[in-house]
């Protein structure tokens, strides 16, 4: 199985990939359709270990793959990773403010939550497409292992993601199929954005470093902002913070000894 996925083209691997996460975004909304609730540990669980894998793998995936592709193109590795890695984190942190703002003046809680989830996963989508990508070039550390992993930690966290929109609708008095439909609906953006990135990377080499970087500073903040708060407001924060070591370690050892 695995083999038959290598041998596909990259935009095709990133379709894949991203249309799995996409999937575990509908399961996780699907959830309205058997439970009004979930239990909060699972769930808590669920995003400490994700943020793990996704850390571990903002760099073995990308930031690293980064600095030694701008190294081979004679870029200035740090400040090359630097400009792409702020941007990315950036631009997620003023779209933030910007959606929050216009939102909550219309007193519209439900679309801010939608609106601002579908957000997220533009960058994490852009992150599949561009890991996927970046294997094209046979860079150290951007493998198909690697970019699977890191598919299978963003789709981790979807699943709550997913959750959490539609059962807040479903408690504010929408019926299942509404409530599910737009549940699955903040994550149409992935497999979009992720196409997109996997074409633009290997169109442009040269810009490879940056948008690696890039695609690293946006999951970085979607990490430090969405999931590892959310997975401390847990009773058991402690253990919830030994999921995020252990996500941490299973990516670092599947990139490292398998990559």
């Amino acid at each position: 199985m695995l083999n038959w996925f290598s041998n596909l083209n990259y935009v095709y691997q990133a379709l894949i990939a991203t249309l799995f996460t996409y999937s575990i975004t509908a399961l996780g909304a699907s959830i309205v359709f058997f439970f009004k609730k979930i239990s909060k540990n699972v769930m808590d669980a669920m995003l400490g270990f994700a943020a793990g894998v996704m850390t571990a793998a903002s760099y073995f995936s990308l930031l690293g793959p980064a600095i030694d592709h701008a190294t081979t193109l004679n870029l200035n590795p740090w400040l090359t990773t630097t400009i792409g890695f702020l941007s990315g984190g950036l631009l997620l942190f003023f779209a933030d403010k910007i959606f929050q703002r216009k939102l909550t003046k219309k007193n519209k809680r439900i679309l801010m939550l939608i609106s601002s989830i579908t957000i997220h996963n533009i960058p994490e989508g852009l992150a599949v497409g561009i890991a996927f990508g970046a294997t094209y070039y046979g860079l150290p550390g951007a493998t198909t292992l690697s970019a699977i992993m890191l598919a299978v930690g963003i789709g981790l966290q979807n699943f709550p993601e997913g959750s959490a929109v539609s059962i807040p609708l479903l408690r504010e008095g929408m019926n299942r199929k509404k409530a599910f439909f737009y549940g699955q609906l903040s994550a149409i953006v992935e497999p979009i954005f992720g196409v997109l990135g996997a074409i633009l990377v290997i169109s442009m080499q040269s810009l490879l470093p940056f948008f690696l970087s890039f695609a690293a500073g946006a999951m970085i903040y979607v990490i430090v902002s969405e999931l590892i708060p959310e997975s401390q407001t847990n009773e058991k924060k402690e253990l919830m913070a030994i999921f995020t070591i252990i996500g941490f370690a299973i990516m670092m050892i599947l990139d490292v000894a398998l990559g």
